[in-house]
């Protein structure tokens, strides 16, 4: 028997992603798309493409993308659901900012970049480890000698469950609920984001996660002929610590042929 808490393995991730999502996704000015919370992201990720061009795994809507080519950076996106892109595509055309449909673990965009970046606890969707082994050895292979993948990625909040439970409240605001559910066997989250009104109406929305720690990642990257170059508590270099809740990893292509 399955636990619906932890066990959403088998959605589809075009499924997970439909209009309802995609018409939620988007916060102009708040959560996400803060200008604290974006600004950064988008300064770090130009400094790192310089003057070469950029690959967004699981591009969404465009909230990093859109502005990091109003910054004089060529992007394309990669995206597993038309929805997500439908909602982009009322932002950008496709001269401004070209996307590719297809998972991020496999699909590819041609020719050699100078960055690969994967943002906002991405990677965590794919499900099973070879996927994201997958993922990063697809990054990899965009990637000229030289390049950088950079990845954003919480931390599992495992110090926070005592013994026998399961679960631990990651977000608590007006209206908002955030709980994830943990499946420490197989390494599993789903997250249940619960949204409510005064009125006593609620919604309930769930999306399945493979946690990752960060050691993991690295050597992720190694298989993938990628190396550690820096890591931080956020965006704007924060040092990162036991005590980090996230981070942003950037990992450097050291080999000539990438795997």
């Amino acid at each position: 028997m399955t636990d619906s808490r932890t066990d959403l393995a088998g959605i589809d991730q075009e499924r997970l992603w439909d209009a309802g999502a995609a018409a939620r996704y988007d916060t102009p000015g708040e959560g996400m798309f803060a200008p604290d919370v974006l600004d950064p992201a988008v300064d770090r990720l130009a400094a790192l493409a310089g003057r070469g061009s950029a690959v967004e795994l699981a591009v969404g809507t465009g909230r990093v993308a859109i502005p990091l080519a109003a910054r004089g950076v060529p992007v394309t996106g990669i995206e597993i659901s038309r929805h997500m892109v439908a909602r982009l595509r009322e932002k950008a055309d496709e001269t401004t900012l070209p996307v590719v449909v297809g998972d991020m673990a496999t699909a590819q965009v041609p020719g050699e970049h100078t960055l690969v970046y994967l943002v906002y606890n991405t990677i965590s969707n794919l499900l099973t480890q070879d996927a994201q082994v997958a993922c990063f050895r697809n990054a990899a292979r965009h990637l000229a000698p030289g390049g950088r993948f950079v990845v954003e990625l919480w931390v599992p909040e495992l110090r926070a469950l005592p013994p026998g439970r399961t679960a631990t409240v990651w977000h608590d605001e007006p209206g908002y609920l955030g709980v994830d559910t943990y499946d420490v066997l197989h390494q599993r989250v789903v997250s249940h984001h619960v949204r409510f009104d005064d009125d006593g109406r609620a919604e309930v929305g769930r999306t399945p996660h493979r946690y990752v720690w960060p050691a993991e990642l690295d050597l992720m990257a190694r298989l993938a002929g990628l190396e550690l170059e820096t890591r931080h508590a956020g965006w704007a270099g924060e040092p990162f610590t036991a005590e980090s809740r996230s981070h942003v990893s950037v990992y450097r292509r050291t080999t000539a042929d990438a795997s």
